[in-house]
């Protein structure tokens, strides 16, 4: 199973970041051709089947893709660094939501609050062991922070929850921010 860790990574990074590495077009909402994602990670000199992909999907403990109903097209779910747009709509969020992060960025985020940086959105989580295991991947040093997604709302922020459930909003002020 550690060749699929391995393959989901790479499938993570040609989803979400750099189609172009295997040469793959990716339609304006993310989706990639089944066959031809498959075809072509075979041609970068690694190893994979639908089958080894449908496990990749169904077992990844993110959830990270999603197959569409007839699994002829795949897509990442959310995290994306290139533009696309998933189609998702705007939901009311619980009143607070956590962001789990390393402690060095307390001091910037305390002053330009949180940001999107290379990504699409602002990635939140709706409790703390999920944040705390997103902020564990980066530093053993983190910080779990919680927003005050009430007050966000009032301020007409918007809000979209990725079909694995993760929260996206646009930024976070650090007014919001309980540190």
């Amino acid at each position: 199973m550690d060749n699929d860790v391995k393959l989901g990574k790479f499938i993570s990074l040609i989803l979400r970041h750099k189609p172009e590495t295997i040469d793959l077009k990716l339609d304006e909402n993310g989706w990639a051709d089944t066959k031809e994602l498959i075809e072509k990670i075979n041609k970068s000199g690694r190893e994979i089947d639908f089958t080894t992909l449908e496990r990749i999907v169904n077992e990844n403990n993110k959830k990270r893709y999603s197959f569409n109903e007839d699994k002829s097209k795949i897509r990442a779910v959310q995290g994306h660094s290139i533009e696309v747009n998933l189609g998702l709509k705007e939901v009311t969020p619980p009143a607070v939501l956590y962001h789990g992060t390393a402690f060095k960025n307390v001091e910037s985020i305390k002053k330009e609050g949180i940001k999107k940086m290379n990504r699409q959105n602002v990635h939140l989580s709706a409790d703390l062991e999920t944040a705390k295991n997103v902020a564990t991947r980066h530093s053993s040093k983190y910080v779990i922070l919680e927003i005050d997604t009430e007050a966000m709302l009032k301020e007409n922020y918007k809000f979209y929850l990725s079909e694995n459930k993760v929260w996206l909003t646009d930024f976070v002020p650090s007014k919001f921010i309980k540190f």
